[in-house]
């Protein structure tokens, strides 16, 4: 057997030696581990002295470019600047007022179109203008306020609507005729100066019957406001309020009220009647019962109103008796009577503007 084939030996460990005393002072000291790799069977080719090292060439990178920083705004410099200069050519020295500056043209408004910030005037002018934004904002500001005073003082009503260039007089001092028609003009003009004035009328019945008689009082009452205040002129609109009693068909009666206006500078008179009341037939003969036989205004109609008998039947104040009835008060039906008298009367205004 060659020396290479030798394995080597493995020494023994030593049998352990009992001490007495201790457990852990009978252990004996830790032992070398043998060595299996013997020196022929270690890495012949790997060398055994120092390993020399091999330097490395590292090439210089060329140098980079300097990059100026710019500062880019998230606005351009040009936005609300406007198109033409501000500086006069002749004279660097003086500044011209917005107001200088030229009207805007359609050539301009398409260049603004382009370049928002040139139109910043005309934006201005447009936004300020009747109609435009920040009028509308105003507007429905103002209203709101109104809105709100109204509602916590209703009385306040008449005082922030009142004025403008509309004034209407009323051939009556009721209330009843007076404030429905007062907030119907002002809510179709937006604001009217409506008054009422006492006007009796003594052609017809006091209690008139019919389209024709109805027709006849509210024209006296009309003719009575012109003859007893003078400073009234021909060129402001009078309006008289007329209530009548109506047979549609037989023994069915109904109460409606006739609303004339009359403007005689302008040719203009409108006509218009409510809507009816029902009247039981036995209030028209309680009526025509109390009426006298030889009565001087009996082709017209009664001595004794409808509203008199039938507030006593029904045990309500006189100018109360049509909501008792039927749950719509006169004032609601002048009111949209009114309303339309209103609406008619401004359209013929403005056919009458335009032909002039």
């Amino acid at each position: 057997m060659s020396g290479s084939d030798k394995k080597p030996k493995i020494p023994e460990a030593p049998a352990p030696v009992a001490l007495p005393g201790n457990l852990l002072s009978s252990v004996a000291p830790p032992t070398q581990l043998p060595n299996f790799v013997t020196t022929s069977e270690a890495a012949p080719n790997v060398p055994t002295g120092p390993v020399p090292v091999q330097p490395v060439i590292v090439q210089q990178a060329a140098p980079m470019p300097e990059i100026e920083e710019t500062f880019s705004p998230a606005i351009p410099f040009s936005k609300g600047e406007p198109l033409m200069s501000i500086r006069s050519p002749e004279d660097s020295q003086t500044t011209q007022s917005p107001e200088s500056l030229p009207a805007s043209t359609p050539e301009m408004d398409q260049i603004g179109d382009i370049m928002p910030g040139s139109g910043i005037f005309t934006w201005v002018k447009g936004a300020v203008s009747s109609g435009g934004l920040l009028h509308r904002v105003a507007e429905k500001a103002k209203n709101s306020v109104d809105s709100m005073i109204t509602t916590l003082d209703p009385q306040m009503k008449e005082y922030l609507k009142s004025g403008g260039d509309m004034y209407i007089v009323v051939a009556s001092d009721k209330d009843v005729k007076v404030s429905p028609i007062r907030e119907a003009f002002q809510t179709v003009f937006g604001k009217a100066t409506v008054v009422g004035f006492s006007a009796q009328s003594d052609v017809t019945a006091e209690q008139p019957v019919g389209y024709a008689a109805a027709y006849a009082a509210a024209k006296q009452r009309i003719a009575h406001i012109r003859s007893t205040h003078s400073q009234l002129t021909n060129n402001v609109p009078v309006v008289a309020v007329e209530g009548f009693l109506q047979e549609a068909i037989s023994d069915k009666w109904y109460d409606l009220s006739l609303l004339v206006l009359s403007q005689p500078s302008l040719g203009i008179e409108l006509q218009l009647q409510s809507q009816g009341t029902p009247v039981p037939a036995a209030a028209i003969s309680a009526i025509n019962a109390a009426t006298p036989e030889h009565y001087q205004h009996s082709q017209t109609g009664f001595s004794v109103t409808v509203g008199s008998v039938m507030a006593a039947s029904l045990q309500v104040p006189h100018a109360q008796w049509q909501e008792a009835a039927t749950g719509v008060s006169r004032r609601d039906t002048l009111l949209l009577a009114a309303r339309s008298l209103a609406g008619s009367y401004k359209k013929l205004l403005a056919v009458s503007a335009a032909e002039t």
